[in-house]
């Protein structure tokens, strides 16, 4: 009986590769860039409250709860089929409802009189998905167009580094850094285990943990 050796061998582990962290100033620097720029209200978004490009791109009006404030991923745009399609997220996790802060929400006010403008521009050509960043005739939006604007938009920061997925970690990074906990971190993300979240962002957590003690030191001792 022949065996096949290989499948006793272990492959070695995938060695995460760490990102660059944003830093406040680079986040400074990038949201004066964004200022007034059609999409600014998508990739502040990104930034403020951790979404995936395609759960951006699938949010819509009626996710948003401007008097709770807190938007609720319920779908996403992924090309499927050789076309566009709002799809339900992939897990359980993934479908979340989280806060929005206020500023963030001011500028998803604004993006919607802008919306509405757009609206009145295409007349009949207008094809109502209920979206919040459609293209200007209302259908979803090219992930591929979002991706475009974004290597000019971060060229103008002077941070030719930084993709569009690494708002997402800067948001989690930020998160962490000014006190929420890995478990809160994790539910905003849309992480499917808490072990993800400690890994993916375990080069941040000394600086968390450092803080703490700091702090109760400091409540303490006075």
């Amino acid at each position: 009986m022949h065996r096949n050796a290989a499948k006793s061998v272990r492959p070695p582990a995938m060695r995460q590769i760490e990102r660059r962290a944003l830093t406040v100033n680079e986040a400074k620097r990038l949201l004066d860039v964004l200022r007034g720029h059609r999409l600014e209200a998508l990739y502040v978004y990104a930034s403020t409250v951790g979404l995936r490009r395609g759960e951006l791109l699938g949010l819509a009006w009626s996710d948003i709860d401007f008097d709770a404030g807190t938007l609720t991923v319920r779908q996403t745009v992924q090309r499927a089929g050789g076309r566009l399609q709002l799809l339900a997220p992939k897990t359980e996790r993934s479908r979340r409802t989280v806060p929005v802060p206020a500023q963030t929400l001011a500028l998803i006010r604004a993006h919607r009189r802008q919306q509405a403008a757009d609206r009145l521009a295409a007349g009949e050509r207008w094809q109502d998905h209920g979206l919040v960043f459609p293209s200007r005739v209302g259908t979803p939006r090219d992930p591929d167009h979002i991706d475009r604007t974004w290597h000019n938009i971060r060229a103008a920061a002077g941070l030719d580094w930084l993709r569009l997925h690494d708002l997402r970690h800067a948001c989690a990074t930020f998160l962490l850094v000014f006190g929420a906990s890995p478990r809160t971190v994790m539910k905003v993300l849309g992480h499917s285990q808490i072990g993800l979240t400690m890994n993916t962002y375990a080069h941040v957590l000394p600086e968390v943990e450092r803080a703490a003690v700091d702090e109760a030191a400091k409540q303490l001792f006075g």
